[in-house]
């Protein structure tokens, strides 16, 4: 993945998906950045797969779950159906998007409190 250096509402990203994709990258533009409501938007501006006029909105809140501190983390999103495929076909492909971008910020985010020093061991998996 190439990163700007600076990460304001405007900036693109071109993300090269490694395996198991079927595409080879994507172009994504921040729509949303509000660190205050810990709020993402993104918008697919191009690349080389099937989602048309796609968008998502991440929204990170703090909970209490069974009695630990946690945050959670939810995404809504909009995109066209392709010509070829059923609104459930589209809706399934993306909600697996879905999961795998959480498992990783789920991971990078496990990492970071390791690193702090704020999470004595990984959570199990």
């Amino acid at each position: 993945m190439r990163r700007s250096t600076s990460l304001a509402v405007g900036c693109v990203r071109e993300v090269d998906f490694k395996s198991g994709f079927p595409a080879k990258s994507s172009v994504e533009r921040l729509e949303i950045l509000d660190d205050k409501e810990h709020v993402f938007g993104v918008r697919i501006i191009g690349g080389d797969h099937r989602l048309k006029n796609y968008s998502s909105v991440l929204t990170a809140k703090p909970e209490v779950i069974d009695g630990e501190p946690a945050t959670l983390v939810s995404e809504s999103f909009v995109v066209d159906v392709p010509e070829g495929n059923t609104a459930d076909e589209t809706r399934h492909f993306v909600e697996f998007l879905i999961r795998c971008n959480l498992r990783s910020l789920a991971m990078v985010s496990q990492r970071l409190l390791l690193a702090q020093g704020d999470l004595a061991e990984p959570p199990a998996q």
